[in-house]
């Protein structure tokens, strides 16, 4: 009976419906770009603190893009973007606190900064050795722009 009941409460699968996500993501455009989407910060001593580097994003289309979320991979690294002067941020990492909407628009052609900011000592004297963090640049058209850090953590 418990089988039965399993299986008649199974979602069904239809031949030919495509998923309102893909529908609603292609009705949406905008799609943003960076030249550089890895940075390395080398050797980063604990005793030193907390290092930051700015990626630049930019709208290569010709319509409005739309940054729905930025988060990060881990607790340590934090981001924020500024658009036109504006700063929204920092955010983190989902679970570790609110990951709010920010819906920052970047017409076409526009520019953003994207601050980001490792904090070594954040793990402990656990955190020595190479690290590699994401950051996360969610659109409303469902694509994400992915920024990463490396380092290797000294005492």
């Amino acid at each position: 009976m418990f089988v039965g009941l399993l299986w008649v409460s199974a979602p069904k699968k239809s031949a030919g419906n495509s998923s309102p996500q893909v529908a609603s993501a292609q009705a949406i455009s905008g799609s943003l770009s960076a030249e550089e989407t890895s940075f390395d910060f080398g050797t980063v001593s604990m005793k030193n603190g907390k290092v930051n580097h700015v990626f630049k994003i930019k709208n290569d289309t010709d319509s409005t893009a739309v940054v729905s979320k930025l988060f990060t991979s881990c607790m340590c690294t934090t981001a924020s973007i500024s658009v036109n002067g504006t700063k929204k941020g920092p955010f983190g990492m989902p679970g570790h606190g609110s990951i709010p909407r920010i819906d920052q628009e970047l017409s076409a052609g526009d520019e953003a900064e994207v601050e980001v900011i490792f904090d070594p000592t954040a793990h402990g004297p656990a955190g020595v050795g190479k690290i590699e963090r994401v950051v996360s640049v969610e659109q409303k058209n469902g694509s994400t722009l992915q920024l990463n850090i490396r380092a290797l953590v000294t005492p």
